[in-house]
């Protein structure tokens, strides 16, 4: 993930999250100025009373009549809370605004994306009009630059939120009640995406990469993505493909183009080309994806993909396939 960008609502990279970033800003402004007034009165006003020095001391305890400071005083708080009344309602009308931006009527031609919450993992599926044309995968996201995209949100166990603070805000992903997010991505980067709802033991690491690109290299990163598996191309990679479906990996998994088609897990198909593996939480390097199918549980607690067991040989070999998978 160092390759990704800070993740930061204040760093918009789409239309939507701009609109945040600047109804943001406002209300920074607006209440940092309040804050210094209010700090820079009462600092008067202490100063003022250390100031006051009575000149019989005796006089110091007995009060004097105040009608004409009361009445001063009731203007002043009268006055202030007008203020605060107007400064409040023209923070909501700002709110009332960016929102109506934010969800504006989308664009009918966009990009549909199917984004599924698991424990603890991101399930994203490119939407066609032809079920063979349908991409599946997962815990990284691609879209163009340019285009309107339409997140389809749903969950398969626990409430979940899905958010990609340099993109959009968050939205929670309730079981059994679907629910949809626009944005546009305005300029290219890799981003942090992740949970914004606790949903579990692992909702910490339940991450995502989310890239946004130039039309062109989206659209070969997507046609890649259409076709099946590569064929092994050395003997290592058969061997691993042998080891693959003659596990347990294929109660969990798909890899196109082989008889592995569970859904349980994440798609594999194109594992090798992903920037990350464990729900965004390790880098997809050999050695991390070694011992992630030896013993997910020791490098990700609570997660559900159970321990390995195989020999040296065989799990290079698998290395090698999984690894070939582009």
């Amino acid at each position: 993930m160092s390759a990704a960008e800070f993740q930061s609502a204040l760093n918009p990279a789409a239309s939507e999250s701009a609109h945040i970033a600047h109804l943001w800003w406002i209300f920074f402004w607006v209440t940092l100025v309040i804050f210094a007034l209010v700090a820079v009165f009462l600092f008067i006003a202490i100063l003022r009373n250390l100031r006051r020095v009575p000149d019989d001391p005796e006089r110091a305890i007995i009060p004097e009549p105040a009608q004409a400071t009361e009445s001063r005083a009731t203007k002043v708080v009268s006055a202030l809370v007008v203020i605060t009344v107007l400064i409040l309602f023209a923070l909501l009308i700002g709110d009332f605004f960016t929102g109506n931006a934010i969800y504006a009527t989308p664009d009918p031609k966009a990009l549909a994306i199917k984004v599924t919450g698991h424990q603890w993992w991101w399930e994203v599926q490119y939407q066609d009009p032809q079920p063979s044309e349908i991409v599946t995968t997962a815990n990284e996201i691609h879209v163009p630059v340019g285009k309107a995209v339409k997140l389809e949100l749903q969950s398969t166990d626990v409430i979940h939120s899905f958010w990609v603070p340099n993109i959009n805000g968050k939205k929670d992903l309730v079981p059994g009640h679907p629910t949809t997010t626009w944005f546009t991505a305005r300029r290219a980067g890799e981003f942090r995406g992740q949970c914004a709802e606790y949903c579990g033991e692992q909702h910490a690491h339940m991450r995502m990469v989310f890239v946004a690109e130039p039309p062109d290299a989206f659209s070969n990163w997507l046609s890649a993505q259409k076709k099946p598996a590569p064929e092994p191309s050395s003997d290592s990679q058969r061997r691993g493909r042998e080891v693959f479906l003659a596990s347990q990996c294929v109660m969990c998994h798909t890899i196109q183009g082989t008889k592995a088609r569970a859904t349980l897990g994440p798609d594999l198909t194109h594992i090798g080309a992903r920037k990350m593996i464990a729900a965004g939480e390790l880098p997809n390097t050999r050695g991390y994806l070694a011992g992630w199918i030896l013993n997910a549980p020791a490098l990700k607690p609570g997660v559900r993909m159970p321990p390995n067991q195989m020999s040296a040989d065989d799990l290079n070999a698998l290395l090698d396939y999984l690894e070939s998978l582009k």
